[in-house]
């Protein structure tokens, strides 16, 4: 056994989607603790099992890969995990096994059938859960559900609640660069561009987000109803004419806010975290703008969501709520006055 280590051989098993704080403190353990870790990966068979949304078995192995490469390259191997035991119940060399308080009595399981083997039992290292700063467990789902980033760290700053964002001249430059992909069409027949959008969207497994009248009014006469739609009776920010407006009855829920052109205020920030947990269609009626919008919404939403809106002159864009654009929305949101 190698200087320093209690273990010669420690496993590690589990989905790791969305590879977290809480993830790496399992990770630091075994590999404090043991020679040589073996970490076992959920296939994508048994990861799809467990909720919508979850990382491919690439994706998965190539973070974990990563971060192999930064903490023990030499010591540390990755596999895949085709049953919920794998080889734990049968493995010869390995004499440790990692757990978090919910998979400890599925570690335990996993001694009684190396017992049977006349196997010895494997040590448990119980590793205590790492609590996000709401006090909550930081977990894979919290953050696909939209909570948390990968550190547990809440997504909107507290110090944004009771104030409004200006936007600042620094920001204009990347928030011209479309966040997402443009689905190109011309202007007078705006659901061509809309129909290539979701060609590209399951649309039963993702939060279907719309943003400006021209994009609600497009989906709904495609007799689609977006789960969430932001309206401010408005086009190229000259005021609709009332029987061009939005018919509004095709929503559960009407939500108002108030939010002047060029701010994000708290009305519209408390409107868009009551629509995001809303389970039927509501759409938000914006006494003002909601050009910036997405940057508040991406912020709240799941990652299973989408903001869809209309690029003027070239088609619609798609913006797919992925950590990725989340992390460049705070980080916009941050070059912003606060008034």
């Amino acid at each position: 056994m190698g200087e320093g280590f209690r273990f010669q051989r420690c496993l590690v098993g589990g989905t790791f989607d969305r590879l977290h704080a809480g993830h790496r403190l399992l990770l630091d353990a075994a590999a404090r603790a043991a020679h040589h870790v073996e970490i076992h990966i959920t296939s994508d068979v048994m990861a799809d099992q467990k909720s919508v949304n979850m990382q491919s078995f690439e994706t998965r192995r190539d973070e974990l890969l990563n971060w192999v490469q930064d903490h023990a390259p030499k010591r540390v191997t990755v596999h895949e995990l085709t049953d919920p035991h794998g080889p734990a119940p049968s493995h010869r060399t390995a004499d440790a096994i990692v757990a978090t308080p919910e998979t400890r009595a599925e570690c335990e399981r996993i001694n009684d059938k190396r017992v049977m083997n006349a196997l010895s039992p494997l040590h448990i290292i119980e590793v205590t859960h790492l609590l996000d700063v709401e006090g909550a467990v930081i977990s894979s789902s919290r953050i696909r559900n939209g909570l948390v980033d990968i550190n547990g760290h809440p997504w909107c700053s507290p110090e944004w609640t009771d104030v409004s964002l200006r936007m600042h001249p620094r920001a204009e430059p990347e928030l011209k660069t479309p966040m997402g992909v443009l689905y190109e069409g011309p202007e007078s027949a705006p659901e061509m561009a809309m129909l290539a959008a979701l060609d590209e969207i399951n649309t039963d497994e993702t939060i279907l987000i719309a943003v400006g009248d021209v994009t609600v009014a497009t989906l709904l006469g495609l007799d689609i109803v977006p789960d969430m739609g932001f309206v401010d009776g408005q086009t190229k920010r000259e005021a609709l004419a009332e029987d061009q407006r939005v018919d509004v009855r095709a929503f559960t829920h009407v939500l108002e806010a108030v939010n002047p052109a060029g701010l994000l205020t708290p009305s519209l920030r408390r409107a868009i975290e009551q629509a995001s947990v809303l389970e039927e269609p509501v759409v938000v009626v914006v006494d003002g703008e909601e050009d910036l919008a997405p940057l508040f919404v991406h912020l709240h939403v799941p990652l299973h969501a989408v903001v869809l809106y209309g690029q003027p002159g070239k088609g619609v864009v798609a913006q797919f709520s992925s950590l990725a654009t989340k992390e460049r929305c705070r980080r916009l949101l941050e070059l912003f006055e606060v008034v």
